[in-house]
């Protein structure tokens, strides 16, 4: 047990030791106060740049004034954690091309355990305060607190980046009823006149630096999206099955810090196919069982066999037409099916 009467600035100095001891090496603390991005998260849902995540309207007034969603609470501690390698491998990993934080177990359960772990031992520091982890789906704007607690800016690509570590991080919060620290001044932007994460995006989605539409983003189409992709936009979806990283990977503060290499070489063409088949294939259950602990569960069976018919049209995979044809009479993936077949070319007998 810890004096509780230490001034704000010895007990975060514990705080962050106690965190780098649970391993969670990069951290810092911010007062839960209005963020100062506010007008411009209120500026980008007016714009409908939201889709369909209606929940972020819904939690408009709490991010706008986070006390009166946590009660009592004045301070958040924020961690970093890097998913490059990854640190949590999963039983099961997709063959085919995900965002590289899904290439393991789901960060929703793993970093919420570890937050977890780290709170009761803040609790034994601290018993006459609160502590609640937060991790992605609380009413927060994490990347606001991300960045007055000095770890990092957020770049053009709407990420937070790092000038050691870059941007492919995963971000946590334990909010607490200790008083804030000394506030950080804002760090400064240090993506200068780069431009290679708009020039690289294959849909257009970031519309201006800092302004992300995730109505074309492939993130969204292939996770968050209850619907199919427009067809103008199903070709610039490439290949990829669950996510995307274009607009990190060629940033060059990930490739400082992790290399140019961050893109796995594409898989054979058999693989590919099989891994397809078995998608197209399975029930939803059945998908939704063997992704139950990675990321990949998000998209669900329905999204899972959507996406999938994409990558088959834009690899021009025709060795699966006869698990596509199937599909010309679904209700909702019928003209999608009809697409991805007129796609393939029929290479001569």
């Amino acid at each position: 047990m810890t004096d509780s009467n230490l001034d704000p600035a010895n007990a975060w100095t514990l705080i962050r030791q106690r965190a780098q001891e649970a391993g969670f090496p990069r951290s810092g603390a911010a007062e839960l106060t209005r963020p100062y991005s506010i007008d411009l998260y209120r500026s980008w849902l007016d714009k409908g740049h939201a889709g369909e995540m209606r929940y972020l309207r819904t939690h408009l007034p709490a991010k706008e004034d986070p006390p009166s969603h946590f009660a009592k609470a004045r301070a958040a501690l924020v961690v970093a954690v890097e998913y490059v390698p990854h640190p949590e491998p999963g039983p099961r990993r997709a063959v085919n091309r995900v965002a590289l934080y899904a290439r393991g177990r789901d960060y929703h359960r793993w970093l919420n355990r570890r937050l977890k772990a780290l709170a009761a031992t803040l609790r034994s520091d601290f018993p006459q305060e609160e502590f609640l982890c937060c991790v992605d789906s609380a009413p927060i704007l994490e990347r606001d607190l991300a960045v007055r607690a000095g770890l990092g800016w957020v770049g053009k690509n709407s990420c937070v980046i790092d000038r050691a570590g870059g941007s492919l991080f995963l971000l946590g919060e334990i909010v607490t009823t200790l008083a804030a620290p000394v506030g950080h001044l804002l760090p400064h932007d240090h993506c200068g006149s780069c431009t290679r994460c708009l020039d690289a995006c294959p849909t257009g989605a970031l519309k201006a630096p800092r302004e992300l539409d995730a109505r074309l983003c492939i993130s969204y189409l292939t996770i968050e999206a209850r619907g199919v992709a427009p067809v103008a936009l199903r070709e610039a979806m490439g290949d990829w099955l669950f996510g995307c990283d274009v607009c990190q990977t060629v940033c060059p503060w990930n490739v400082k810090a992790h290399g140019p290499l961050l893109l796995d070489p594409p898989p054979a063409r058999a693989d590919l196919v099989e891994e397809l088949k078995w998608i197209l294939t399975a029930s939803n259950r059945e998908l939704e069982r063997a992704f139950a602990e990675t990321a990949l569960a998000r998209a669900q069976g329905f999204g899972l066999k959507r996406n999938a018919m994409i990558v088959a049209a834009n690899r021009d995979l025709a060795e699966l037409t006869d698990v596509i044809e199937p599909f010309l009479s679904h209700p909702k993936l019928g003209e999608l099916a009809g697409w991805a077949l007129t796609r393939f070319r029929l290479k001569p007998k």
